[in-house]
């Protein structure tokens, strides 16, 4: 049993890196206890969910009663209170994905609770209670489902035991709905409120004894289900990180060299602290120059600090600080070189295989026709709307922290390593953060705050400007692609890459700039050859919504187009055939594709968008697919172009299967901000690197999607009955393609680059 949940969460904490073991110490601690101790802290799922006492987090959730000795924590998600209001504490951090809402559905659910009853707090950041705390890889929903499942039929289970002894009844006559337990015979009905404090003591039921709903019967699963932090974010209510106040706190700016990797040699310190509101300046020598992605690491880059009275004073005196700067261990990259380099290698044969199946090279000299492509795209900045910042207080041997992190226990994790205090010593505060799409993964700004912190002995809040986030990012790096495919009797017969990455030493591929050897072709084809080299970057990277996926799949969807059209073929029927007999190409493996289950998507979208019909000159409809994160998704974007190369997209049409579909609004605005984030990479966004520096500082030089640029975003889901997975991410993929493949089709002009301004076209 500990083996396993130390799998489950390895596997959880994945695209951490090599450290996320760190994170499964204190969750397989559960393994030895007695069972009824064990079923209550694990909820049977193989994650440590404990039994929490209702005067911790969840005498927080009603503050304005003072009576609450009736009040009872039936497990650690579900605390019930005499006046009928049902607390559902929501594990993982919510960046904009929803799950704050979307988790207490599945709890709720099962629970057959009144969802207008239910009230959602967000739970304490804690491995042994609640296990896996992340939000990234778009796995909330599909790592928690049979969890969170669980949990609610649980609580409802020791509600009917209640039920039963209070009423004198057999469990068998007893039914549940809407936050009540009723008997049918006698019409008498026991809200659960009058239960709560009973069923908190009855046994724990076994596993095998526990009765799910099926889909048929579902309440509030599937329905339309408005955020549960809608109406504070329109009233503009503290709820980010942003937000935090607490008593006796100072503010901070952090300075460090436009270069990255470079460190203060001298600076007008005196003159700073001089300045009205001005607490203190000082150098932090950091703990690394140049830093890599480490969410878990204590890696900290050397700057200049200034504390003040308010962030207005410490951003002023900012505009007066003075720094020397010491190059010698800064990063001299340019993103020009790079690229020309990158093109360069990319001609010649790989310098490692990664994939060999069949026989590529004679495949080629038989094949009817050859056709050969380079794609390429830049560097990226995440550009989430909230700029990073954090609160910490740090005291003697204890650290607290307010971290509007994506992995609240990684924030925990650094504290321990950077400033040497107990684990027990840390703790943070869950907050909900303006956006993440990978950047929130890494927690340097937390760091940063918390050796200030130190330094100034008092509260900090730590606030980087939009600059800062533009200069100090983890950004999404560039990836080349050479490409060669051989076509036989108008079929795909062979497929080549050889893919080019940035590496830090010219041998290991920098943070998220790997090739996806789980897609399609590996699978469904005789002949697949993959080869790699690499090119030297010191820019840090990391991972961005849809990691690794979310250039490639512009490369290889844009490629299919170009052997569809060269066999003269039509794409979508290319594509199908492509794919081949439905079937899972890693049987048992959640994380692989089901070609039956891409086909129909493909050609669910192509029904909805009327693919095959006549449209004006200079308008036209690209297809693309892609399947990530456990999801398969299929595009259709029409657009049209005008004799100055400008685009319109006009309609996106979205076809997905991610299993049950757990909130429908949620998943519907996740698949419409995927397609508008992929328009807006993919439209002008581009970082550009010299001696080291980023050249975009805002979003005057880094656009985002313009309101009168959206198009219109048709989204279905095929409803099924597989295991539910994420929305957050698998949407972005497909659209460049899907557009660079109407842009083709409607002139005759080829996108093999992003973004797509640097071949001539504008979205307009």
């Amino acid at each position: 049993m500990k083996d396993d949940i130390a799998r489950t969460v390895d596997d959880a904490f994945s695209f951490l890196g090599p450290n996320a073991a760190e994170l499964t110490e204190a969750t397989t601690n559960v393994a030895v206890m007695d069972r009824r101790k064990f079923l209550l802290l694990t909820g049977f799922s193989g994650l440590a969910i404990g039994l929490v006492g209702f005067d911790t987090a969840a005498n927080a959730a009603s503050p304005e009663r003072t009576d609450k000795s009736q009040d009872a924590q039936i497990n650690s998600y579900v605390h019930i209170e005499t006046n009928g209001r049902i607390v559902i504490f929501a594990p993982n951090p919510d960046v904009g994905q929803g799950v704050k809402t979307s988790l207490p559905m599945i709890v709720a659910e099962e629970l057959d609770a009144d969802w207008e009853q239910v009230h959602i707090d967000l739970a304490a950041i804690d491995p042994k209670v609640y296990g896996m705390q992340v939000a990234g890889g778009s796995r909330s929903v599909f790592s928690r489902w049979a969890e969170l499942r669980k949990m609610g039929a649980m609580a409802r289970a020791m509600l009917l035991q209640a039920a039963a002894a209070q009423l004198g009844v057999a469990e068998a006559e007893l039914t549940t709905a809407n936050s009540a337990v009723i008997h049918a015979s006698s019409g008498r009905v026991v809200p659960y409120a009058d239960l709560a404090a009973a069923a908190a003591t009855m046994p724990v039921p076994k596993e095998s004894d526990l009765v799910y709903k099926k889909p048929a019967d579902y309440r509030i699963l599937g329905k339309r289900i408005t955020n549960t932090d809608a109406e504070a974010i329109a009233r503009g209510l503290p709820l980010y990180g942003i937000d935090v106040s607490v008593p006796d706190m100072v503010y901070a700016t952090y300075v460090k060299c436009p270069s990255i990797g470079g460190k203060p040699k001298s600076a007008n310190l005196e003159d700073i602290k001089a300045m009205p509101g001005v607490v203190d300046a000082f150098v932090l020598d950091g703990t690394r120059d140049i830093p890599t992605f480490d969410p878990l690491g204590d890696q900290v880059s050397p700057g200049v600090a200034i504390v003040a009275k308010s962030t207005w004073q410490a951003f002023k005196a900012r505009r007066k600080l003075k720094v020397e700067w010491d190059l010698s261990t800064a990063s001299t990259d340019d993103s020009d070189q790079i690229s020309n380099q990158a093109r360069a290698i990319a001609a010649e044969p790989g310098s490692k295989v990664l994939v060999d199946k069949g026989n590529v090279e004679s495949a080629f000299s038989s094949a009817d026709q050859l056709l050969e492509s380079f794609y390429s795209t830049g560097f990226l900045s995440h550009a989430q709307l909230e700029p990073e910042n954090c609160t910490v207080f740090y005291r003697g041997n204890a650290v607290e922290a307010w971290a509007p992190s994506q992995t609240p226990p990684a924030v925990a994790a650094g504290m321990v390593k950077l400033l040497g205090v107990a684990p027990e010593q840390v703790t943070v505060h869950q907050v909900r953060a303006g956006g993440g799409f990978g950047r929130r993964l890494e927690n340097d700004y937390a760091r940063e705050a918390a050796l200030i912190s130190r330094h100034v002995a008092a509260p900090v809040k730590l606030q980087w400007m939009r600059e800062d986030d533009m200069a100090f990012d983890y950004y999404r790096p560039p990836a080349y692609y050479s490409f060669k495919g051989a076509l036989t009797g108008g079929r795909l017969n062979a497929w080549r890459t050889h893919v080019v990455s940035v590496s830090a030493d010219g041998e290991t591929p920098n943070r998220d700039a790997k090739y996806p050897t789980i897609f399609f072709p590996e699978k469904v084809l005789p002949n697949y050859k993959v080869t790699n080299s690499m090119v030297r970057s010191q820019t840090p990277t990391g991972p961005m919504r849809a990691p690794i996926s979310n250039s490639y799949a512009f490369a290889e969807q844009s490629f299919i187009h170009e052997l569809a059209v060269a066999a003269g073929r039509d794409h979508l029927e290319f594509l199908v055939e492509t794919l081949g007999k439905p079937q899972w190409t890693d049987e048992g493996n959640a994380g692989a594709v089901n070609t039956g289950r891409a086909i129909d998507v493909i050609r669910e979208v192509g029904k909805n968008a009327g693919w095959g019909r006549t449209l004006p000159r200079g308008r036209a409809l690209g297809l693309s697919f892609y399947f990530s994160h456990r999801s398969h998704v299929a595009e259709i974007a029409e657009v049209s172009v005008d004799d100055k190369t400008r685009v319109k997209i006009h309609k996106v049409w979205v076809v997905a299967d991610i299993g049950s579909v757990i909130n429908m609004s949620g998943a519907e605005g996740q698949c419409q901000g995927s397609v508008i984030d992929g328009i807006s990479m993919m439209a002008r966004q581009h970082i550009s690197i010299k001696q080291g520096r980023i050249e975009q500082t805002n979003f005057h030089q880094y656009p985002l999607l313009k309101m009168g640029q959206r198009p219109e975003i048709d989204v279905q889901f095929l409803q099924t009955d597989n295991v539910p997975t994420g929305m957050g991410e698998p949407a972005l993929p497909p659209v460049a393609a899907a557009v660079c493949n109407a842009i083709y089709t409607a002139t005759g002009q080829r996108i093999r680059r992003l973004p797509i301004i640097s071949e001539g076209f504008e979205i307009v």
